[in-house]
């Protein structure tokens, strides 16, 4: 049934057509119970399992209505077995409740790590099946799983790979998301999307052949902003997936709508319009990853270096941190650089190149 059923409505429904139902919570939790792979993706999913069964204990099993014998200091009916059944199941969330704040914690130092080695957080989000695993193995060239099937991704993945100017980025895939995603599995998810409210770029994927693309970016909006993320968040960009499955006629008119469409109201076009790409092709792949550095660049300043020929351990040195833009050779030897630097390390290039000049600032 798609919808929420009471423990009523199950079994009188189980009555009346002699078979198992199940409702929406129950079905996706079946599938996230099938996908889970990590032991943090599998404790999600048995707690999420447990509080949804605890309230359906009372059904159709009249053996959960006798009673134990009551301990005889204390006289009294004793306990019933569905309340035996009950205290058993919320001993077993309590276990893993502690397992999973070891697992956040673990995954906090993750992140901790990572910010002392401060590379620019690209989160994928989406609806389920949406693409965004074949885009991030293609974004990384790693092998995440990426099949055509609901919640194919339930356990967090995250890869560093380097843009087309240099520049190192952890790219992150998360779950997808679905329509009317019980509340109860908002919660139990959310340590899985701790890297999507962190992230400094959120890539949201939308599967533009599919027949409710429209409505099912509305879905992935209000997870969003369930979460605290405003949909119309400079740090979204949105990626039309799937543009090898449009007919022409489609195809061009997607990809005019994705070289004008301004979804903040301003001129700029190249900064709020939607990228056409397609991640089993490879199409727009080249303008996607241009898309991400012109939205890491507009908190980075860029300075001219002049180094003089013999200098190689300096331009090895903004190689490595920083984005060379651009670099050429005069007939004396001496180098020209144009390079991008990140916030954090602008006082450690300052101080080894004292004589750069600053071209464009952070906003």
């Amino acid at each position: 049934m798609d919808c929420a059923l009471s423990p009523v409505q199950q079994r009188n429904l189980e009555k009346a057509f002699g078979a198992k139902v199940i409702d929406r919570t129950g079905l996706i939790l079946e599938i996230f119970g099938r996908r889970a792979s990590t032991r943090e993706g599998t404790l999600q999913v048995e707690h999420a399992h447990l509080a949804y069964q605890k309230s359906r204990l009372v059904r159709s099993w009249t053996h959960l209505e006798r009673q134990r014998g009551g301990f005889g200091f204390l006289g009294g009916p004793g306990e019933t077995q569905i309340e035996a059944d009950r205290r058993m199941i919320q001993e077993r969330m309590t276990r893993i409740e502690r397992d999973l704040d070891a697992v956040t914690r673990t995954r906090g130092l993750h992140r901790q790590s990572r910010a002392r080695v401060p590379y620019p957080i690209v989160a994928l989000v989406g609806y389920t099946n949406a693409g965004k695993s074949t885009l991030f193995n293609a974004l990384t060239k790693a092998q995440v799983v990426a099949q055509d099937m609901l919640f194919a991704t339930l356990d967090p993945t995250a890869r560093a790979t380097r843009l087309p100017h240099g520049e190192t980025v952890i790219l992150s895939d998360t779950v997808g998301f679905i329509s009317d995603l019980p509340t109860a599995l908002i919660a139990a998810f959310r340590a899985t999307l701790e890297d999507v409210i962190e992230a400094d770029i959120l890539l949201h994927v939308r599967d533009v052949s599919h027949v409710d693309s429209e409505a099912q970016a509305e879905d992935v909006g209000s997870v969003l902003r369930e979460l605290g993320i405003e949909t119309t968040a400079d740090r979204i960009i949105e990626v039309w997936n799937k543009a090898d499955l449009l007919d022409a006629d489609e195809r061009t008119r997607l990809s005019n709508l994705s070289g004008h469409r301004d979804g903040q109201g301003r001129s700029d076009r190249d900064s709020a319009a939607p990228v056409l790409v397609s991640s089993l092709t490879g199409e727009g792949l080249s303008a996607l990853t241009a898309r991400i550095e012109a939205r890491i660049a507009r908190h980075r300043s860029t300075f001219a270096v002049i180094l003089g020929p013999e200098d190689g351990a300096s331009v090895n040195w903004l190689y490595e941190n920083a984005e060379v833009l651009d670099r050429r050779m005069e007939e004396g030897g001496a180098q020209h650089l144009a390079v991008r630097i990140a916030p954090e390390k602008e006082p450690r290039f300052l101080n080894r190149f004292a004589g750069a000049r600053r071209l464009s600032r952070a906003e």
